[in-house]
């Protein structure tokens, strides 16, 4: 038996997943390939959160959070060891981040540190944008590390 790839399942995802459907089109339209990628394309990984990610679903209107948090419950959750608070914090610097996306160093740590073969996300500006791709497979060659292939549910329609 092979096994499945892995996939971190960033906060975007869920998110888009379990709200109502936007009147923005763009936005309806990745909540709509989210929902097929869900339902079709997930079945074939291994997926994973953390507590970055079971943080962030937990806020806001407890009805969208209960609904966030139930869709994820059967993940396996990653710990965050010294080591990925060490990375994060370093992305976050060499990334230049705005503060408020410094839990967007810690998804790209986290899936980094634990050897995920994909990081699944909405979040083209602090995660899945071609000058933060760039950064993160520079410093993870330079340390020796592995990069997970970071990318939209889109482009892990095929897989």
């Amino acid at each position: 038996m092979t096994m499945k790839p892995t996939v971190y399942v960033e906060t975007s995802v869920i998110s888009y997943l379990t709200a109502q459907v936007s009147r923005d089109l763009v936005v309806a339209a990745h909540q709509q390939v989210t929902a097929e990628w869900w339902e079709q394309a997930l079945p074939r990984f291994e997926p994973f959160v953390s507590p970055v990610v079971l943080e962030e679903i937990g806020r806001g209107d407890p009805d969208a959070a209960k609904r966030r948090v139930k869709a994820v419950s059967a993940f396996k959750v990653l710990e965050i060891a010294p080591e990925v608070r060490d990375l994060a914090e370093h992305y976050f610097a060499v990334i230049d981040l705005p503060g408020k996306a410094r839990a967007d160093a810690y998804h790209l740590a986290l899936a980094v540190w634990h050897g995920m073969d994909y990081l699944v996300t909405w979040n083209c500006t602090h995660i899945a944008g071609g000058k933060v791709k760039l950064i993160v497979d520079r410093t993870n060659a330079r340390s020796g590390m592995g990069s997970p292939i970071i990318c939209t549910p889109e482009e892990l329609m095929e897989v």
